[in-house]
């Protein structure tokens, strides 16, 4: 069975449909526009994932590319996108 890709950012959660990884696991090598993770750096097991989402959360969650940032955006909200493997 192959798993399904991942499009949600596992440090930050933002998704917007684009492939960070591919449905057999595989990274893009995607910057986040948010958090600024590429996607296959740094973030291949739970505890690098949980040790990045916390030195970009007590730097104040700021957005990498403010530009994208959406006008509602409300940090809990894009947290619960992150796939639940990864919280």
């Amino acid at each position: 069975m192959e798993n399904s890709a991942e499009t949600a950012c596992r440090v930050c959660g933002p998704d917007d449909g684009e492939e960070l990884f591919d449905r057999h696991g595989l990274p893009q090598y995607v910057i986040c526009d948010c958090c600024y993770n590429e996607s296959g750096i740094g973030d291949d097991t739970l505890m690098q994932v949980r040790e990045l989402r916390g030195l970009w959360v007590g730097h104040g969650a700021r957005w990498h590319r403010p530009a994208r940032k959406p006008a509602d955006w409300d940090l809990l909200t894009q947290i619960a996108n992150i796939p639940p493997r990864w919280r």
